[in-house]
């Protein structure tokens, strides 16, 4: 009988997590940077108004001839440059999903970075 009863609390332990991911999951927004002009120059204020979450699916819609995303860290964002190893994403359709904390996405083509094609997002 007490075999019975820590199974049906294991159950009940293992279908409440189940729930509370599946909520999680639900809850994450899709966003399209820069709205309807893309993944830009100037997109550096995109972000303003806007409040993330770790989960959240940012769109990177742009030309792959002229553009790219590079996810870098705060030093690369700061300066434009491209750490080594960073993950460069280039099918002009990118789907990059936020980690908590803090996300940095440049264009590394040459001068875009410069001219604005930057965004830093905090993640809660």
């Amino acid at each position: 009988m007490v075999q019975q009863g820590r199974g049906s609390a294991m159950l009940a332990t293992v279908l409440v997590s189940l729930l509370a991911l599946q909520l999680e999951v639900a809850q994450a927004a899709t966003y399209t940077v820069g709205g309807a002009g893309g993944w830009a120059f100037n997109v550096v204020g995109w972000t303003k108004g806007k409040q993330f979450k770790a989960g959240d699916v940012l769109v990177f819609n742009y030309s792959p001839a002229i553009h790219n995303v590079v996810a870098v860290n705060k030093v690369g964002y700061k300066a434009c440059l491209t750490p080594k190893g960073a993950k460069v994403y280039k099918t002009g359709k990118d789907q990059i999903k936020l980690s908590k904390g803090s996300n940095f996405f440049i264009c590394n083509f040459g001068g875009h970075c410069e001219s604005g094609m930057k965004i830093a997002i905090t993640a809660m």
